[in-house]
């Protein structure tokens, strides 16, 4: 049993609608069904009336209601006091869910942002993948979520429930090591490219197809996602691979990567809860408004 089967319960339990739950829960409303009937196997009842319209409860499910009320505000409590123990020493904290590239090339710069305009403070991140990523902060784990934006690719996110500031620029640049590379009979370029339905993925195959854009033709494809496994592809000749550039500055600067074609400019994106109020976060969110600074020396 996952708690997010209860949490997921509960928003149904609210809605009465299985599309305006998905919605909410950021997932797709076959996901979000398959996850209340998981809870409803684990239980061994049925918690819902699915004969009508809107959905009601069934007698079970409204007994289990109160339960799943009373699990939730409890996990939270313990949560929220377990992390006052352990985190910051003291020090206000902030909880970050970010993607993997930006870990690396963005976040250390922003939170010494943040920390230059607001003093010390503690942090706790989360480096994932955009999916997990998403779900952090959906589900409460997380204060604010770190991501690219492409207007080619909507976040499944409700605009009022989860705001955004734009916090920084990059874009997405075709790189390859300088020599090596031999073109196939019809001019092709071998390209290393992310799993496919990938967030970086979806953002390369836009990229792709713009102006300029190298033709290449798959010649390994890195399951996991990580844009940190295909520069090192790259590195070592084995093909072009689209990345942030914030993340290839250094080698390009070096002259181990050049730029193939235009790139793609990408934009940072802070999200938060708007349910979720801090007093020390909404200070980080008024911090985070300010003129974005732009991390990529693509223009």
């Amino acid at each position: 049993m996952e708690l997010k089967w209860i949490e997921d319960f509960l928003s149904l339990a609210e809605t009465r609608s299985f599309s305006r739950s998905a919605e909410a829960r950021a997932v797709t409303q076959s996901a979000f069904s398959r996850r209340i009937r998981s809870l409803e196997v684990w239980l061994g009842t049925a918690l819902l009336d699915r004969s009508t319209y809107p959905i009601t409860l069934t007698a079970d499910g409204r007994q289990f209601l109160e339960t799943a009320e009373e699990v939730v505000r409890l996990l939270t409590l313990s949560r929220a006091d377990f992390r006052a123990r352990s985190d910051g020493a003291g020090l206000p904290v902030v909880t970050i869910t970010a993607l993997h590239s930006l870990c690396l090339s963005f976040l250390p710069r922003w939170l010494g942002r943040i920390r230059d305009a607001l003093g010390p403070v503690a942090s706790r991140v989360l480096p994932d993948n955009f999916n997990i990523c998403v779900q952090a902060l959906v589900e409460g784990g997380y204060d604010l979520l770190l991501t690219y934006h492409h207007p080619g690719i909507p976040i499944p996110l409700d605009p009022e429930r989860y705001p955004c500031r734009i916090v920084g620029r990059d874009s997405l640049a075709a790189v390859a090591a300088p020599r090596g590379l031999v073109p196939d009979a019809r001019g092709r370029l071998p390209l290393l490219q992310y799993s496919r339905g990938s967030f970086l993925g979806r953002l390369a195959g836009i990229a792709q197809g713009g102006e300029d854009a190298p033709a290449t033709y798959p010649v390994h494809t890195n399951e996991n996602s990580m844009a940190e496994a295909l520069r090192s592809m790259a590195l070592g000749g084995h093909g072009i691979a689209w990345l942030p550039r914030s993340l290839v500055e250094p080698e390009i600067r070096a002259g181990a990567l050049t730029v193939l074609g235009r790139e793609m400019p990408m934009d940072i994106r802070l999200y938060r809860s708007a349910e979720r109020h801090r007093s020390f976060l909404d200070e980080v969110w008024a911090v985070a408004a300010e003129d974005p600074p732009n991390y990529s020396d693509a223009e």
